[in-house]
């Protein structure tokens, strides 16, 4: 190898390298988000909007059995239950931030296996985007869902 070659060479290995990192990454995410996907289709999603998780042994909300209302997240189950069985309007009824998170969550999936079959670094593309607005605008989202699942817990919706 000449020494004109030896810097293309090293952009080679670099880059492969880079593409196994990511590749690897995919696999993780992919197993991770796929996984949490898998099982919210297994459960059946409770009418009530809520209490779905209890199907996976946890215990009921601490919130409504202590408090009367619902926490932050309640129904995020229930949500993603019925968003992975392809019922979105039950998935938004059940909560609306649960609704953006399974249907985010499924975008991650594919977009994560996309990487693994490919070495694509699209996933970095759309992680050097996520800035303060991001968060910002998901807590404004959680606390306009909070607010919605208390009103209909309340009975006023």
């Amino acid at each position: 190898m000449d020494a004109a070659s030896a810097p293309t060479h090293d952009l080679a290995r670099i880059e492969h390298s880079a593409r196994t990192r990511r590749r690897w990454l995919a696999v993780f995410i992919a197993v991770a988000t796929g996984s949490l996907l898998l099982v919210a289709a297994w459960l059946v999603p409770s009418a009530d909007g809520h209490g779905t998780h209890t199907q996976l042994g946890l215990p009921q909300c601490g919130w409504v059995v202590g408090m009367g209302i619902p926490c932050p997240s309640c129904g995020m189950t229930t949500s993603f239950a019925h968003a992975a069985n392809g019922n979105l309007l039950g998935s938004i009824r059940a909560q609306p931030a649960g609704s953006v998170l399974a249907l985010g969550t499924a975008m991650v999936f594919v977009l994560s296996v996309w990487v693994l079959a490919t070495g694509s670094a699209i996933g970095a593309f759309w992680f050097d985007r996520i800035d303060k607005w991001f968060f910002i605008l998901g807590g404004i989202l959680v606390l306009g869902a909070w607010v919605y699942k208390i009103l209909v817990f309340k009975g006023v919706l």
